[in-house]
């Protein structure tokens, strides 16, 4: 818990939920129903650098925030639950010492386990509350879409883990 009162894990953080805010209004759409979006890539980074702690509230603080400045409906604090177990994760499965450690084996068991957990199961659920649905229909729906996305998601992780693991060397000291 210390850690989170260090001014360099606070202002990281800060720049990772503004980071996170801004990328989750890109997307590159590939169809109808894929898109591509990489609102996740700074939980992640958070999660690598600082561990599953700051994680969550970065994952927290980047819905709020994303909620805050452009509301796209009603404010659900569902997807904030999810923000926050997305950067659990992060942080538990990406966090390491030793950057040989953090393997595409690695980032690939984490984002299958947010996939899994959050964005099928969890997602699905708070969708099915929000629109009415039946909660079988909207996973029916939504598993092919993040079966795709897997590995992308997973190849968008790694692409950024060895920039950011270099980062956190030389700004943490780990």
């Amino acid at each position: 818990m210390s850690k989170l009162r260090n001014t360099k894990t606070i202002t990281t953080a800060g720049m990772l939920v503004a980071i996170g805010i801004v990328l989750g209004f890109f997307k590159v759409p590939i169809n109808n129903l894929i898109e591509i979006r990489f609102g996740n890539l700074p939980i992640a980074a958070a999660g690598t650098l600082m561990g599953p702690v700051p994680a969550a509230i970065v994952g927290a603080l980047t819905d709020i925030g994303g909620f805050l400045v452009k509301p796209t409906g009603a404010f659900f604090p569902g997807f904030t639950l999810s923000g926050i177990i997305t950067g659990i994760i992060f942080g538990l499965l990406l966090k390491t010492d030793d950057s040989s450690n953090l393997s595409i084996v690695r980032i690939f068991i984490a984002q299958l386990i947010v996939t899994v957990f959050v964005n099928v199961l969890l997602n699905g659920y708070w969708l099915s509350l929000l629109y009415g649905k039946g909660y079988a229909a909207i996973l029916i729906a939504r598993i092919p879409k993040e079966l795709i996305m897997l590995p992308i998601n997973t190849l968008l992780i790694t692409a950024i883990a060895k920039p950011v693991r270099m980062i956190g060397r030389a700004a943490f000291n780990n």
